[in-house]
């Protein structure tokens, strides 16, 4: 790039002078940096989503692709780091608002890879695997062939069953990689006592059966048995319908939701179709008249960002629990 030229021309009058003023064998650092970079725990090695990258030093100029990985950034206090962000589901936590206005919004959804560019980062975070659609120019591949690392939330990878606990580790994992390990850890620990608070309220209760309706016309897009948005339900004192759905989300058919007799929908907020949309759209269905939370109108509602691997999650087990059990939660 043309704006690059005069910085390498000044590297190339320099070069003599720095090789002749240093002694410091190629790829070597100076013993203090050594030092310094090793007491912040650096250099550190991770491997996400089949990826891995040593990090000498914290990124410092990071993209957010997804609310829910942004709302992990503010959360670990490293706004300073962000020069860009894309791609909201709804509005950001009221305590996040000031330090959000702040960064760049650089693309209503997902900004293209020249875009991505154009901010000079080091490092770009994603919250869906399409935030790396490789079709659209954004590959990991190719942003690491253009020297910026990545990271990808291990929600669109993770294999194993538990799902909190890959919540705890994905919010480990990027303090680490920023050198925030101590911010993380408190985060994780207030996480595992508010998860605890509400597991104790609910001990005593007879789980419900939830179906979720993110949207559909023809089949319902649901929440499956893999991922956050099932643990949340199991943690809010529900039982997923379709936890038998190998995937965090997936289509069923309206067959089977009435065949499985849920008590109490959660629907997903997000986008342009309304909630009052979508239960008119679930109430007016012939074909569900007999679903008893249909009969009931017992329905719950859910921002989508609060159901998807981010530090909103300890506190949406609660809101939920409190919209299926409002006698236990409140007592």
């Amino acid at each position: 790039m043309s704006r690059r030229t005069p910085a390498l021309i000044a590297a190339a009058v320099l070069l003599p002078l720095a090789l002749t003023a240093c002694s410091t064998p190629e790829g070597d650092e100076p013993t203090g940096n050594k030092a310094a970079a090793k007491s912040d725990g650096f250099p550190y090695t991770v491997t996400n989503c089949g990826v891995t990258t040593t990090f000498k030093a914290p990124p410092k100029r990071v993209v957010t692709m997804n609310q829910h990985v942004t709302e992990i950034m503010l959360e670990l206090g490293l706004t300073k780091s962000l020069v860009g962000t894309a791609y909201l589901d709804d509005k950001v936590l009221p305590k996040y608002e000031k330090d959000y206005a702040s960064v760049p919004v650089i693309a209503k959804e997902y900004p293209s890879y020249e875009q991505v560019l154009a901010t000079n980062p080091d490092f770009v975070y994603g919250g869906y695997a399409s935030a790396f659609a490789a079709g659209d120019g954004r590959g990991r591949e190719a942003l690491k062939k253009s020297g910026i690392e990545t990271r990808l939330n291990t929600e669109s990878c993770a294999k194993a069953d538990t799902p909190m606990e890959t919540l705890y580790e994905e919010v480990r994992e990027v303090g680490r990689t920023f050198g925030v390990t101590d911010r993380a850890e408190a985060w994780i620990k207030q996480a595992k006592a508010d998860n605890a608070a509400t597991a104790e309220k609910l001990k005593d209760l007879k789980p419900l059966p939830v179906f979720v309706y993110d949207s559909g016309d023809k089949t319902a897009f649901t929440a499956g048995g893999k991922g956050i948005g099932n643990e949340l339900i199991k943690r809010a004192g529900g039982t997923n319908v379709f936890a038998d759905l190998d995937k965090s989300f997936g289509d069923a058919s309206w067959e089977n939701v009435v065949a499985r007799k849920p008590e109490a929908i959660v629907i997903y907020d997000y986008g342009s179709t309304t909630v009052e949309q979508k239960k008119k759209r679930l109430l007016t269905d012939p074909a569900l008249a007999d679903v008893p939370a249909i009969k009931n109108k017992r329905f719950a509602v859910m921002p989508l960002s609060d159901a998807v691997l981010g530090v909103r999650v300890p506190a949406a087990v609660e809101k939920l629990a409190a919209q299926l059990h409002p006698a236990a939660t409140t007592s």
